[in-house]
């Protein structure tokens, strides 16, 4: 596998553009990969300190989040979605993108486990089937036990009327859960599946990247 690289492009007051690649991890000729090209790109040495007000603005970007769900290696993720609806994720919207094939590989699964919450509020707001905090609790705190620190949460109509899911992640918040996302605050699509994958996604990005943060990675 090739070895990670940091690309620094830097702007010139006078609108030209520079650009420097170096490796990422090189811990023999520096601590931060990024640190030492800015300053390389100003022509200091790794022991000067950048003078202040030479840089109006720094913004950083990482894969860190897109790796870790490229080589499935992001944190144990767990789902928590409105009871009746566990496959949905899973089942999806049947895309048949080669529409005579014979066998059909689905990709794998982000989360790990679902947890179905006794829950049910209409298209209109109205609740249909108040939430069982206790029994969602129950569930959380079995969960939180095996190991899971990462929930991502969405329900049915979440995107409008969120009261549940915000429940929800209080009581997650509460249990000990470091991640928890919300669908209706990442992603407030109509549509459960779209907005469903996406609290996914971004409960392992985030997850995985706090964990490497930790490790001081």
């Amino acid at each position: 596998m090739a070895a990670p690289i940091t690309d620094i492009v830097a702007g010139r007051p006078d609108s030209a553009l520079r650009t420097h690649k170096l490796l990422s991890d090189n811990p023999e000729v520096y601590a931060d990969a990024a640190v030492y090209g800015i300053k390389s790109l100003l022509g200091l040495a790794d022991a000067d300190a950048i003078p202040k007000n030479t840089i109006s603005a720094v913004e950083m970007g990482t894969t860190v989040a897109t790796n870790a769900l490229l080589e499935r290696k992001g944190a144990r993720t767990l789902l928590m979605i409105t009871d009746g609806f566990g496959d949905l994720l899973r089942i999806g919207y049947q895309n048949r993108p080669h529409l005579f094939d014979l066998e059909i590989k689905l990709p794998e699964l982000l989360y790990d486990r679902v947890i179905e919450v006794e829950e049910r509020v209409a298209a209109d707001g109205q609740i249909i089937t108040p939430l069982n905090s206790e029994n969602a609790r129950h569930a959380l705190i079995l969960a939180y036990e095996q190991g899971y620190r990462s929930v991502a949460i969405a329900l049915m109509h979440g995107y409008r009327y969120s009261a549940h899911e915000g429940a929800l992640g209080d009581i997650a918040r509460d249990i000990g859960f470091s991640q928890i996302s919300l669908s209706r605050e990442v992603s407030p699509l109509i549509k459960l599946v779209a907005r469903g994958d996406t609290a996914v996604v971004v409960c392992l990005s985030f997850a995985h990247s706090a964990a490497l943060y930790q490790a001081g990675r």
